[in-house]
């Protein structure tokens, strides 16, 4: 038994002087609010000249005074089952949770167990449709390859891909080719590109990405000063995303203030808690949490797997695009990482995963992901038991064949005509069959580089990628990147839970908003006959008449 992927694991006790505990944090104060003039002068036990600045951020920022006095004062095991009470509306509980401190909903939160957990995230989820992001990378930051897997994950369904680099310089270039990949099946993907902020900033400007979310913030002070950031720096950065039509969500994790050294004797959930009403006062649509890549952290302690759902809970509660985590590997046990996935799979979230491998682990330059490429088939598998829309489809191998080998050659146009780098037709062969970067030839990455930089420096735009795709033949993938500018420009994106269909149409909280009231309510697959029949085709499946005599 010692032998088991299991028990490969690391797992500690509870040690709450440092942190290590998933929601009893010796420091962890009771919920109390007083309001004088407007102004809260005491939040949690702690008087206003004794706040840090994500206190005073919280308190002037986050705090509904219309509704706090209220909230404060009714019973957290009274709000709890309202979360989980089908017959009180989801925009009740949201109203009273702008009223609610960090203690507040913890208290709350340590009401349920893990069933009400996945049931609150079921009916407080913001987008009534669920959705799933990807992670697109891979080892050699091949461009070429990077737009064939681009453009099967979009064919799988994927709603955002976001991608990041092994070579920082090579950046501008990962963008391109996810950007040409992702529109090729069909309009819609949504990417980015994860790196430095300001590069990050300034790729979107350029209309070589669409959202970012590698914003991060964190639940203490002495963390924050480390990253040289403040929440109003945050909030600074956010409205120039959103004043340049870029999506944009902030990024936390419980396990990140342990695993930095100064969790101030707090509890993992009660630090995660600040980030979320940090996100929510920054004016930020969603948050990325679930632990992300704090997740080792996180699920080597007692209560680790429900403290992370219940981030996810608090995430919703504050009106918040979620996207929840279940990406970086945290177990070498499958059945540890289906447990932690699946449940957030039946309630569904607006992104399930905030990056399921879309390539082989080995590829993947987010250290590795919870599902990948190889568990495709499994995920299919299990949306078709359960009836239940993770959002993946079924795909063929000659459709994907196809779609892989259009991105490919459309990169491998763009290429030419900016005089970049040559893209052989050897390369190009490759990539339509690929699995993984083992599979494809080598490429000069110091050319490549060379060409990121230079692009750069000369200012090219998604409008010059959209002129060479129509120059040369891709008429119909430069008019998808076209539309994804446009949407771009007028603000489309930045509704809460924004994704864009592949028939074009942008779905969000403001038009698909989470109706769930108990049975016969909310998304249904059955409901969504057209996915629901895309759902059940999987390539394995046999027509039983098959076998009649």
């Amino acid at each position: 038994m010692a032998e088991r992927e299991v028990n490969k694991h690391t797992y500690l006790k509870e040690w709450p002087e440092k942190g290590i505990t998933a929601n009893k944090g010796i420091n962890d104060p009771k919920p109390s609010i007083k309001i004088e003039n407007g102004l809260v002068v005491e939040m949690d036990g702690m008087k206003r000249q004794d706040f840090d600045m994500i206190d005073q951020f919280i308190a002037d920022y986050y705090i509904d005074k219309s509704v706090v006095e209220e909230a404060m004062a009714m019973d957290s095991l009274k709000i709890a089952r309202m979360i989980v009470d089908i017959c009180v509306p989801r925009q009740a509980v949201i109203r009273l949770a702008k009223g609610f401190t960090p203690a507040k909903f913890v208290e709350v939160a340590n009401y349920l167990d893990e069933c009400e957990i996945i049931m609150g995230i079921h009916k407080m989820r913001a987008r009534r449709r669920p959705g799933i992001q990807c992670h697109t990378t891979n080892e050699k930051d091949n461009p070429v390859q990077m737009a064939a897997d681009t453009a099967e994950n979009r064919l799988r369904g994927f709603d955002e891909s976001e991608t990041t680099t092994g070579v920082a310089p090579i950046a501008p270039l990962n963008a391109i080719a996810c950007l040409i990949g992702g529109q090729t099946p069909k309009v819609g993907l949504l990417t980015q590109c994860a790196v430095e902020e300001a590069l990050e900033l300034d790729l979107g400007m350029r209309g070589l990405t669409t959202y970012a979310e590698t914003v991060s913030v964190y639940g203490t002070e002495r963390v924050f000063a480390d990253g040289d950031d403040t929440p109003w720096s945050k909030a600074f950065l956010a409205a120039g995303y959103a004043s340049r039509g870029i999506k944009l969500r902030f990024t936390s994790g419980s396990g990140s203030e342990v695993q930095m050294g100064y969790a101030e004797g707090r509890s993992m959930l009660y630090l995660e808690t600040k980030c979320i009403m940090i996100t929510k006062a920054c004016g930020v649509q969603g948050l990325q949490n679930g632990s992300i890549s704090c997740n080792g952290i996180a699920m080597c302690v007692p209560g680790g797997m429900r403290s992370v759902h219940s981030e996810n809970l608090i995430t919703a509660l504050c009106d918040l695009e979620n996207a929840s985590g279940c990406d970086q590997i945290f177990s070498p046990s499958d059945l540890r990482r289906a447990a932690r996935t699946y449940p957030l799979m039946w309630a569904g979230t607006d992104f399930i995963f905030s990056g399921y491998g879309g390539v082989p682990n080995y590829d993947n330059m987010f250290a590795g992901a919870n599902f990948d490429a190889n568990d495709f088939d499994d995920y299919l598998v299990v949306q078709r038991d359960l009836i239940v829309n993770g959002g993946l489809v079924p795909v063929t191998e000659e459709e994907t064949i196809a779609v892989r080998n259009r991105a490919a050659r459309a990169v491998q146009a763009v290429f030419t005509e900016m005089g970049w780098p040559e893209i052989t037709d050897g390369e190009v062969e490759a990539a339509t069959y690929a699995h993984g970067s083992k599979n494809m030839p080598e490429r000069n990455i110091r050319e490549d580089i060379n060409a990121a930089q230079d692009l750069m420096k000369k200012g090219v735009t998604g409008v010059d990628l959209i002129k060479a795709l129509a120059k040369h033949g891709f008429e119909d993938i430069a008019e998808n990147v076209l539309t994804m500018m446009k949407h771009k420009v007028a603000g489309d994106f930045l509704h809460t839970s924004a994704i864009v269909t592949g028939e074009n149409q942008v779905l969000a909280a403001v038009n698909n908003l989470n109706d769930y009231e108990g049975p016969g309510t909310g998304y249904r697959l059955e409901e969504d006959p057209e996915t629901w029949e895309k759902v059940q085709r999987i390539p394995q499946e046999v027509d039983p008449k098959t076998y009649e005599s």
